[in-house]
């Protein structure tokens, strides 16, 4: 009897025949195999929407040698991704295939493990057709909103202009926190902190102004503020009142998709691509020393906290050996998922709790290494017992002033010994009093007063936006990572270091959308239709009848936009920069080609001339002494060059630094990230430092 499995991925493929052995042959399918055509809508509306779905161009020899496979065995097993997407890659499959539709030929792994491929061949089902619907309803809807809507965007807007119903409302989020920013007018308050030392202690500690005469103080300016300082010159600082008590810190939950990506960015720097990317090649299989090919962590789209028995028996048992039994809660910790969670699979976990990253470092990419460890200690830190704090919240008493503090010690340092949840708003270090006593008097050792100014909103990150994006229910944890990477390719939305600012053309897309696509761009609107979608999941909606209310009113909406801006065409302001044009004396401006950014003279057609947009980088050139700029190669890939070029060639992948090289005075370049090393790329220097 020959078997054949079928998956999307060659390293899934691999690591799957190593655990069913002979009598099994398991390919992959290289993703899907049929969509919608590219060159047309390919969706009959007049007949119940109606998908006509063609081979995809490209992978006739996939097609080819997968039916010739088919035809080969006795069995067929579809074991694409436990999610949506994999069912339609399998329902896609059975169709080509000609596969029994209702044959439980249908295996889903949520681990890639031995006895995660075990217990997804011991159950084989048949597909799931509302799982196909809802993925088919989600497919063709965006298919009518991108190609109905962009070519009125190409009329009105710029040719080439693309629309979607998650990524223009992710647009939209970003453009009015921008109009936030600049509506904001800051206002100015003054505080005033007093340093103070405890009658037998040296050890100074801060207290901050809270209240005046028993009313809460507002210090608008600094004569109110100097006002207060005069009056607490020679005033006696008392200690007035103790609070002391025993906090609990709980540790976070489990990663989800969304907060894995959040995570990922704070800590390791990553976007969101980079770090789906690298949890897709930990889900289907690293070769590990000794062990050959392992799937290191359960399935990474998810959105449900929901932890096998037997992972968290495993976390116990590595915490009791490493850390110890006060290590352990009192009981294994249950964390409740989100109301509209999706329940198929469980939280992002390592496969082999006991499995350290340390362990595994030497078969994994650096990528690789870094997110497995913020995995694996994020899912034992989960289990593990309560940190406790000795917290303690002093008042003190001034000429009728009240100044507070606080601080606080750790007793039991629990689940923070592995692993800490990153939190900008959370003061860095441990906050340490003296011992103090009620009726203790203070020494001054200064008192200021300091002006502050209200702050604008921050700019979103990719960490903040798929904060909101999940709290408002927009996407699911599969559309986070491409959603970011459609704005950005597609220039609505540019990065400034790790924020996410609009371009004018993402301002004045997202302006005509607002005023005739309204529900296209609101945030409730769009996280309806995701609940109905999932509503389809559970059988509980008709997809067709989903898709005909929705077209229905969205059909009108384009009808009504056409005739409100007949004969209009909205201009996208240029950006007009420092940088005068040699040829005719104009300011150049910025423009947007196949390769991105350049700079041109807007007397064009008179004036036709461009040059590339240089970003210098503070170094210089180790070949001829001239700046060295961040270029862009056409696969938009980032690397540095002479700005001399072509009369220089110098080029490299290496990031210049600040500091120059002690044996020849030139540019050092980092190699090999913040772990590499330093090294001098002058010819016949040789000088070389590690970073580690």
């Amino acid at each position: 009897m020959s078997k054949l499995v079928i998956v999307e991925s060659p390293a899934k493929a691999k690591t799957i025949q190593k655990y069913l052995g002979p009598g099994y042959e398991v390919i992959a399918s290289m993703g899907h195999v049929r969509d919608l055509p590219r060159s047309r809508l390919g969706v009959d509306v007049e007949h119940g929407f109606t998908p006509q779905y063609l081979d995809m161009k490209g992978k006739e020899e996939v097609i080819k040698e997968l039916k010739r496979r088919a035809k080969k065995s006795d069995t067929v097993y579809l074991a694409t991704d436990p999610d949506r997407e994999g069912e339609a890659i399998s329902w896609h499959l059975a169709q080509m295939l000609q596969l029994d539709m209702n044959a439980n030929n249908r295996v889903a792994f949520n681990e890639i493990t031995k006895t995660g491929v075990k217990n997804g061949m011991a159950d084989p089902h048949r597909i799931d057709i509302d799982l196909v619907n809802a993925q088919q309803a989600r497919r063709i809807l965006d298919r009518l909103v991108g190609y109905k809507l962009s070519p009125f965007l190409w009329k009105k807007v710029r040719r080439g202009l693309s629309a979607g119903r998650v990524q223009s409302v992710a647009v939209r989020l970003i453009v009015d926190r921008e109009e936030e920013i600049r509506a904001f007018v800051p206002k100015e308050y003054w505080s005033i902190d007093a340093k103070l030392t405890a009658p037998h202690s040296t050890r100074q500690f801060m207290a901050k102004l809270s209240a005046v005469d028993g009313e809460k103080i507002e210090i608008k300016n600094e004569a109110q503020a100097q006002i207060l300082l005069k009056r607490l010159e020679n005033a006696g600082f008392k200690v007035t009142a103790i609070k002391k008590r025993v906090t609990k810190k709980q540790p976070a939950p489990p990663f989800i998709t969304s907060t894995l990506q959040q995570e990922a960015s704070k800590r390791l720097g990553f976007q969101s691509k980079r770090t789906m990317k690298a949890a897709q090649e930990l889900y289907e299989g690293i070769d590990l020393d000794g062990m050959g090919a392992v799937g290191l962590i359960t399935y990474m789209r998810t959105d449900s906290l929901r932890i096998s028995a037997d992972a968290q028996q495993a976390a116990s048992d590595y915490i009791r050996q490493t850390y110890g039994e006060p290590y352990l809660p009192e009981k294994p910790r249950v964390f409740k998922s989100k109301k509209n969670a999706q329940d198929a699979h469980e939280a992002i976990r390592p496969t082999m709790p006991d499995l350290t990253p340390d362990k595994a470092k030497n078969s994994l990419t650096d990528d690789q290494y870094k997110l497995y460890k913020l995995i694996w200690e994020r899912f034992i830190a989960s289990q593990m017992a309560n940190a406790l704090l000795d917290t303690v919240a002093v008042e003190i008493e001034a000429d009728g002033c009240l100044f507070k503090a606080s601080g606080y010690s750790v007793k039991f340092d629990g689940f923070t010994v592995l692993y800490e949840e990153k939190n900008d708003n959370e003061p860095e270090g441990q906050k340490m009093l003296p011992l103090l006593a009620i009726g203790d008097q203070l020494k001054v050792i200064s008192l200021d007063g300091g002006q502050h100014f209200t702050q604008p909103p921050a700019r979103y990150s990719e960490a903040t936006l798929i904060k909101t994006l999940e709290e408002n229910g927009i996407g699911r944890p599969s559309t986070y990572a491409p959603t970011i990477t459609t704005i950005l390719a597609r220039n609505y939305v540019e990065r400034d270091g790790r924020q996410l600012r609009p371009t004018s053309l993402g301002e004045v897309t997202t302006q005509v959308m607002r005023s005739h696509f309204s529900r296209i761009v609101d945030a409730d609107f769009t996280a309806q239709m995701e609940t109905e979608l999932d509503n389809v999941e559970q059988g509980t909606t008709d997809w067709v009848s989903m898709l005909d209310s929705f077209y229905k009113d969205f059909e009108q909406t384009l009808k009504t936009a056409e005739e409100a801006m007949d004969g209009q065409h909205v201009r996208v302001p240029d950006e007009e920069t420092d940088i005068v044009c040699e040829q005719c004396g104009r300011k150049m401006v910025i423009k947007i080609g196949r390769f991105g950014k350049f700079l041109a003279c807007p007397g064009f057609p008179e004036c036709r001339n461009t040059k590339q947009i240089m970003h210098e980088t503070g170094g210089l050139c180790p070949k001829c002494g001239k700046k060295v700029v961040l270029k862009k190669s056409k696969r938009g890939r980032s690397f540095y060059g002479c700005s001399g070029y072509p009369d220089c060639h110098f080029m490299t992948w290496n990031v210049p630094v600040e500091e120059r090289c002690p044996q020849c005075g030139s540019t050092l370049f980092q190699k090999g990230g913040k772990t590499g090393k330093l090294v001098c790329e002058k010819e016949g220097c040789g000088y070389e430092r590690s970073l580690k």
